[in-house]
């Protein structure tokens, strides 16, 4: 593979890589990825009238119980206008449900329903296939190294992050 092609969605195939792009191979592959990976979950999500996104929300309230809303907007690292239209979609389907927050109330309390809280096992089948399909032929070994390099990828943008917000 010479410097001006790169490993595509196909298995095996080479796509030309943008001049623009000449400098940034890995993030111009990162973000072939991330859409790819995006509209694969979308697809998935579709199943359970699930946006993608939602999912992320949904897994927050499992795991740590009732947030505020300006807590998961800020854990999921969205404009706040995304998550607020995020939330109306899964609170109009029955999933959340959106209170004043009884300590301070001015601010909004976001929790799952019943209805989301059986979510929890389909979301957790669906994110298992969309990690087999993602990670089809990769090796336990590799599947690992790739975890632990996404992990220093992730640091790296979390610092750059922290110092341009």
């Amino acid at each position: 593979m010479d410097a001006t092609e790169e490993p595509s969605a196909a298995a095996g195939h080479r796509c030309a890589l943008p001049a623009a792009a000449q400098g940034g191979p890995v993030s111009h592959a990162l973000s072939r990825v991330a859409r790819l990976h995006r509209t694969a979950a979308a697809g998935l999500l579709r199943e359970l009238g699930l946006y993608p996104g939602q999912e992320l929300v949904m897994m927050s309230l499992w795991e740590s119980g009732p947030a505020r809303q300006s807590d998961l907007i800020r854990l999921l690292g969205l404009d706040p206008s995304t998550v607020t239209k995020m939330l109306q979609r899964l609170e109009q389907a029955g999933h959340v449900r959106r209170l004043p927050d009884p300590a301070d109330r001015r601010a909004v309390l976001v929790e799952a329903t019943d209805s989301g809280a059986r979510l929890l096992d389909e979301v957790a089948r669906l994110w298992s296939t969309l990690e087999d399909e993602s990670l089809a032929g990769l090796g336990p070994a590799e599947r690992e190294q790739l975890l632990t390099l996404l992990g220093r990828v992730e640091a790296n943008l979390c610092g750059r992050t922290a110092r341009t917000a």
